[in-house]
């Protein structure tokens, strides 16, 4: 009994590795938002103490249920008043390096969730 399709109808990350992410083939090199409905944006952002709200506007725009944050090869979080911003829309946030990121997204989407995944690469 078959459980999965063989191919989701939605983006989907295809590899990745420390300074790049495989989205549909696609290989990228830099910070990237990409979208379970086809969102897909350059994430601008490249030191961690910088991380604002305003970096956040363009996310809560397309109204996800939820967005996961790929800190980078290590685990890293981010302010308090980065994710109480997403959750005063509504919108979760899970951490994780951005490894975990990719394939959670990948779930999440392959589910029908409407998720965005910040992958960041090169972030200090």
């Amino acid at each position: 009994m078959k459980l999965q399709p063989d191919k989701y109808d939605v983006p989907t990350v295809t590899g990745y590795g420390p300074d790049w992410i495989g989205l549909d083939g696609e290989k990228i090199h830099r910070s990237v938002v990409v979208g379970s409905r086809g969102e897909r944006f350059d994430f601008d952002c490249t030191s961690w103490a910088e991380l604002s709200d305003n970096h956040l506007a363009p996310l809560v725009a397309c109204r996800p249920e939820l967005v996961v944050l790929g800190s980078g090869a290590k685990l890293r979080f981010p302010h308090p008043a980065r994710a109480a911003h997403l959750a005063g829309h509504g919108i979760g946030l899970e951490t994780m390096d951005t490894a975990a990121a990719c394939r959670t997204f990948n779930i999440l989407a392959g589910e029908g969730r409407h998720v965005l995944a910040i992958l960041l690469i090169g972030i200090s």
